[in-house]
């Protein structure tokens, strides 16, 4: 049995190694194949990876040569621009120095010419004074025969003929001054009278001093209460927000209004007027419908002014001019309404003017714009004449109504015949009895400095001088002023006004500073 096996065993190792012999025979077969199939494919993927890099290098050549013909164009380009440029600057360069070289020899010539017309007039001068010279002498040698002929001298000659020339002269002067002032006693003043009262009479008004209170009536007493509102809020708001004095006292269904700017007092009716018959009246309502009422107002004003130029068939007057004659009608002069003090004025004018053969619309431009400078947009230092002429020459006005609005107070020289009848009209106009009241204008000035002296401060954005001038409101920016700086500012502006006014009695100064956060709920 061992000998059996042990052969086994042999023949399986020597069959073993056989096979691993040829295994390894065929794996190293295979590696070979292997071997020169990879070597192969690296071949040709060299090939492959040459061609491409030639390729490659082919395109990035091109690609360079188009770049630099593309940079040597636009080189080219640059260079041409520039040489064109500078080809331009020549060429003017080259004009400019022909036409110097023109202009020199024009000068030139010119100062050739201008020589030869001094020779020339240096020896026409010459030849008049010698001219002179001998004419003088002749005039002597004249003279001295005459003296000799006359037995006078030349002066006293003289003297002789201007006396009997002179007193020639007064006979017949005083002969034509007397027959003149005759003449003029018999007719002038009949004439004149007649002309005053006939102009008088065909534009004679019924006018009314202008005072500073307004009334507004009520249907019922209920509604007052809510005019003033809670804690008097509704009262206060109106009396911020237009600078006017509201009375509410026992007088039955009415409210009066105290203010010197009829404007204010106008604004003032009128919100209230609204607001009543609204029936919604709050703080912000009230400031809403006074802000609505100023637009209203405004454009009234430029209505009024078209009104009044188109009644007295004015044409082709500036429309600042029209606004000027409008806000005339919320002016007053001593007490005179403005406007309606200007429109009799212009027909005054118009109808003398007619009378003495004048020109009767000049006239009447004149008479409406003598007192336009009384109406300014800011307080001016100018006269109110001299600042109405100013306005004139500035919107187109000729120059004769210039002339008639800057001489009506003799500030200026009266240069036409329009400016003495526009002066007349004026007096004419003024001089009715009970026409003017100086005491109002005198108050109203008053009213209107206590105002100016507030703005004169930093940070005030309204001021209203109410209570007749004894109380002064002063409404402040609240970003500008703070609270301390606020009763600072109060009493700076009291002393101020002690020591710059005259005043009867004390003026309240009341400093209000507000804060006011809005938000919307939406």
């Amino acid at each position: 049995m061992e000998g059996i096996i042990l052969p086994l065993i042999l023949g399986v190792l020597v069959g073993i190694a056989l096979g691993f012999i040829i295994f390894k025979s065929i794996e190293k077969s295979k590696g070979k194949k292997i071997l020169n199939g990879t070597r192969k494919e690296a071949s040709s993927i060299l090939k492959e990876a040459k061609i491409d890099a030639e390729s490659i290098k082919k395109d990035k050549i091109l690609q360079a040569k188009e770049k630099f013909i593309e940079l040597k164009s636009e080189h080219e380009k640059v260079i041409l621009s520039r040489e064109k440029k500078i080809s331009d600057v020549e060429k003017r360069i080259r004009d400019r120095e022909s036409k110097v070289a023109s202009e020199l020899d024009k000068n030139k010539r010119l100062n050739q010419s201008l020589e030869q017309k001094e020779k020339d007039y240096n020896f026409k001068l010459d030849f008049l004074e010698k001219k002179e010279n001998e004419l003088e002498k002749m005039h002597k040698r004249h003279v001295d025969m005459l003296e000799q002929i006359s037995g006078l001298s030349a002066e006293e000659a003289k003297k002789e003929l201007v006396s009997s020339l002179k007193d020639e002269a007064k006979t017949e002067a005083m002969a034509f001054v007397q027959t003149s002032i005759e003449e003029a006693k018999l007719t002038a003043e009949q004439e004149a009278r007649k002309v005053v009262l006939g102009t008088i009479q065909r534009v004679g008004v019924e006018q009314a001093v202008e005072n500073c209170v307004s009334v507004f009536n009520l249907e019922s007493d209920d509604v007052k209460g809510r005019i003033i509102g809670r804690e008097g809020r509704n009262i206060r708001a109106l009396e911020s927000a237009t600078g006017v004095e509201i009375i509410v006292d026992d007088t039955p269904e009415a409210i009066i209004l105290s203010c010197f700017d009829p404007v204010r007092r106008e604004i003032a009716r009128l919100s209230m007027h609204k607001l009543v018959t609204d029936g919604r009246i709050h703080p912000a309502r009230i400031e809403e419908i006074v802000k609505k009422t100023e637009k209203q107002i405004s454009q009234e004003i430029i209505e009024v002014g078209k009104r009044t130029v188109i009644d007295l068939g004015i044409h082709g007057l500036h429309p600042e001019l029209v606004k000027a004659v409008g806000r005339m009608k919320y002016r007053s002069s001593y007490g005179q309404n403005l406007l309606q003090h200007s429109r009799e004025v212009a027909n005054l004018c118009g109808i003398m003017a007619a009378e003495m053969g004048l020109n009767s619309k000049v006239a009447k431009r004149a008479g409406l714009l003598h007192d336009i400078g009384k109406v300014p947009d800011a307080e001016s230092e100018l006269p109110h004449a001299l600042l109405g002429m100013e306005w004139a020459e500035k919107y187109g006005e000729k120059p004769d109504v210039c002339n008639a609005i800057g001489a009506h107070h003799d500030e200026i020289e009266m240069k036409s015949l329009i400016s003495p009848i526009v002066q007349v009209c004026d007096a004419i106009s003024g001089a009715r009895p009970g026409a003017r009241r100086q005491v109002l204008d005198s108050y109203i000035q008053r009213l209107k400095d206590l105002e100016a002296i507030a703005f004169g401060f930093t940070g005030v954005q309204k001021a209203y001088a109410i209570q007749a001038g004894r109380e002064l409101r002063v409404m402040v920016e609240s970003t500008k002023v703070n609270d301390s700086k606020a009763s600072e500012l109060s009493f700076n502006i009291s002393q101020k006004i002690q020591n710059d006014m005259t005043y009867p009695g004390q003026v309240k100064v009341t400093v209000i500073r507000e804060t006011r956060a809005v938000n919307v709920a939406k």
